[in-house]
């Protein structure tokens, strides 16, 4: 039995997964096989895993498209591992990852964990503001980085996560097939007592793709996920998940505070433009760039503003649908 088994849904990202193939290639710990799951993709990996047939122990699986979550189950079915560990198409892994995760893992024996994900040097300013904006405590609290927070319990992700393939099997795997089955996941795993917790040192490298404008609309879907994840699965809405909201909320009170109260507008305005100076002069320390610091800017205002208008747009989008 291998002592991993890396799951990788990919739906026509060839390219990324060449770059993800090759950190797997390099990795210290070699106690692992690779799963490539195509989920209906049209275009196809195959000759990209064909590259890598003799350098790692990997098998490529094409299947309808049914979504990453479901792709990833599809995948643990043929997994020989006694860890399933999942990763996103567009990570890159550094080259001790497995030999730390296999050192915390013998000395723990957890029966699931996570990493958190990092920008790496080579990536572009915009990837980093990104990775800023969805990383900071400035933006939000930190909570993929942390083991305990105003959120919780950690939350494993599925971007860089590890999980006992018995477990797994157990608690069926998968039941939503994308945009916040982790966190589905993650409240099954919580109601069973099962043990989760962040390995550190276990980060991977995260390329955000997309401009500005996707990257607003991934993080809306993600508000509204929140909403979906109670009203589906009674999963709990803690503080950190409403503080968006607070933000949007405020944003958009903005022009009718010019027309009623000009002091409440200029103070509420100075509150805003402390926010931006401390954003820019975080991002601009912790990535050693002026121009990432003022791309940071607009990310993390989308960051928080979008992920609450989404979190505000299902609440009533439901009420409505239920008065109708």
């Amino acid at each position: 039995m291998k002592r991993f088994s890396v799951i990788i849904p990919i739906y026509n990202r060839p390219e990324e997964l060449d770059e993800l193939l090759e950190s797997l290639e390099k990795q210290t710990f070699k106690d692992f096989e690779v799963l490539v799951v195509e989920d209906g993709s049209t275009l196809k990996c195959g000759e990209v895993v064909k590259q890598y047939s003799s350098s790692l122990d990997i098998k490529y699986f094409f299947k309808k498209n049914e979504g990453q979550g479901f792709a990833r189950n599809y995948a643990a079915t043929h997994a020989e591992g006694e860890y399933l560990v999942i990763f996103d198409s567009d990570v890159v892994v550094p080259r001790e990852y497995f030999e730390i995760v296999d050192e915390a893992l013998t000395e723990s024996n957890l029966d699931a964990y996570g990493g958190e994900d990092r920008a790496d040097e080579y990536f572009n300013d915009h990837q980093k503001a990104l990775s800023f904006a969805m990383t900071s405590i400035f933006t939000t609290g930190g909570i993929r980085s942390k083991k305990s927070n105003a959120g919780g319990s950690y939350q494993i992700r599925s971007y860089n996560m590890g999980i006992k393939a018995a477990v797994f099997k157990e608690i069926g795997g998968f039941k939503k097939t994308n945009m916040g089955e982790d966190m589905e996941l993650n409240h099954r795993l919580q109601k069973g007592g099962y043990s989760k917790e962040l390995i550190e040192g276990a980060y991977v490298y995260h390329k955000r793709r997309g401009d500005f404008g996707n990257f607003f609309k991934q993080i809306l879907s993600f508000g509204r996920t929140r909403i979906q994840l109670k009203r589906d699965y009674n999963i709990p809405i803690k503080i950190v998940h409403t503080l968006p909201v607070l933000f949007t909320l405020f944003i958009l009170s903005l022009p009718f505070q010019f027309f009623i109260n000009k002091e409440l507008f200029d103070l509420s305005l100075g509150i805003l433009w402390l926010y931006f100076l401390i954003i820019f002069i975080s991002a601009s320390i912790t990535q050693k760039s002026l121009n990432v610091g003022i791309l940071s800017i607009p990310a993390s205002f989308i960051q928080l503003f979008a992920y609450g208008f989404g979190f505000i747009l299902e609440v009533f989008g439901k009420s409505n649908s239920n008065q109708t």
